[in-house]
């Protein structure tokens, strides 16, 4: 037994309520558990009790003994002083309140199904990385449902965040918010902190100088990310080399720290290739945010993003080799993912930032509107038999997996709390 199984039995009153009588044989009546509280103080506030014939409304402590009162030093400590019932796993000792007055107390030890302490005692032992594994697929579609609307909007709430600490290190510019998160995605996993580096070190207010002028914003990009250091013999490399010698002089520009990554990568996801697709985008675009904030419809947003890197790029994934003939269209999967990961979370902290729901919720609805991700976690919840349609799906398994299944925070999980109190 935990404290917090403890917790989780008395907030869904998980035990046999028959004949309930406190350790010192006074009737009990529980007519509300109490609200769980999770800052100082008692663990659940504003319960209400019948003693006998007489009601009381206050607070619950719980202990896995009652001895534990005196461990955790409650007995002077002013917090306690409304505690109406003290709710145990195992009685070893009767508690007093300043006054001397012994304050009531439930055991709970032989109340609770074993079933149910099993279970969740082999959820916690076991090394299966979804630990509910063997009975997800019995949980009921309405359960899923509402348990998935949850966590997207507990992730998209994380993301937000991250977008208020962009916000406050750009001074409230959303399109450089964007900027940023927008590279860091162009960075496809392992070039991702790179990638952001160089957006920090590049801001959209020179590129929308040059924005007419492609090979200048590919010198930029290729240039700022390291890449334009080599001495290369033909043409086009020669001549973004000598762009960036000038730009990055005019704007006392110097590339990032640590240049972006090709090991173990397949050659489409080349950093040069990527950076020459988001160059492409910066050519073609202009005031990015404004457009996702405009947009009815995430196709709109789609057919901006779908790019094609310039003919040099036809017979290149690196500016000094060539390859075969290729044309590097910016793929399905890449561009959904930059909807996922950038323009989804900046459109929801908008709504957010400026109390315009009806962003959040275009957000959102867009989520619906965008196939679900092809990653390890959403196929492992596939072969379990959940249900992913879309990538509202996805991010809200993305979301259980890494905060709630990782963390075996079971009783928090409403998936886990279904599959518990059928013991």
């Amino acid at each position: 037994m935990t404290e917090r199984l403890l917790q989780f039995i008395w907030q869904f009153q998980y035990f046999n309520r028959q004949q309930l009588f406190t350790v010192n044989g006074e009737l009990l009546q529980i007519i509300f558990a109490g609200e769980w509280n999770t800052n100082q103080g008692p663990d659940f506030k504003q319960a209400r009790i019948k003693i006998n014939e007489t009601l009381w409304a206050g607070e619950v402590e719980l202990h896995i003994n009652a001895s534990d009162w005196h461990k955790h030093r409650h007995t002077n400590d002013a917090h306690y002083n409304k505690v109406i019932l003290h709710v145990v796993w195992q009685n070893d000792e009767a508690i007093t309140d300043v006054q001397g007055n012994i304050i009531p107390t439930l055991e709970l030890q032989n109340r609770v199904s074993n079933l149910l302490l099993n279970r969740y005692q082999n959820w916690m032992n076991q090394n299966n990385t979804i630990p509910c594994n063997a009975d997800i697929a019995t949980v009921s579609a309405i359960t899923w449902q509402s348990w998935k609307e949850r966590l997207l909007v507990e992730r998209l709430e994380q993301k937000a965040s991250h977008v208020g600490q962009l916000l406050l290190q750009t001074n409230n510019n959303w399109e450089e918010v964007f900027w940023r998160l927008l590279c860091r995605y162009f960075g496809a996993g392992a070039n991702s902190e790179a990638f952001e580096q160089l957006a920090t070190s590049l801001p959209v207010s020179i590129l929308a100088k040059h924005k007419n002028q492609l090979q200048q914003i590919e010198a930029l990009l290729l240039g700022q990310a390291g890449l334009l250091g080599k001495k290369f013999t033909t043409h086009y490399p020669l001549l973004l080399q000598r762009e960036y010698d000038f730009l990055s002089k005019k704007y006392q520009l110097k590339p990032i720290a640590k240049a972006p990554v090709f090991l173990r990568m397949r050659p489409v996801n080349f950093p040069t290739v990527r950076l020459a697709q988001l160059a492409m985008l910066v050519h073609q675009s202009v005031h990015l945010f404004s457009k996702i904030k405009e947009a009815n419809d995430v196709k709109t947003i789609t057919g901006l993003l779908a790019v094609t890197a310039n003919d040099f790029w036809n017979d290149h994934f690196q500016l000094d080799e060539l390859s075969e003939h290729q044309p590097k269209k910016l793929g399905s999967q890449m561009i959904n993912t930059l909807l996922i990961n950038a323009a989804v979370p900046v459109l929801f902290a908008f709504g957010k930032y400026a109390a315009e729901p009806r962003y959040a919720d275009k957000a959102i609805q867009w989520l619906e509107e965008i196939s679900a991700e092809k990653n390890a976690i959403v196929k492992l919840f596939a072969q379990l038999q959940v249900e992913q349609k879309s990538a509202f799906d996805s991010q809200a398994l993305l979301q259980l997996k890494q905060h709630y299944c990782d963390k075996k925070r079971c009783l928090e999980c409403a998936v886990g709390n279904a599959v518990l109190k059928r013991w």
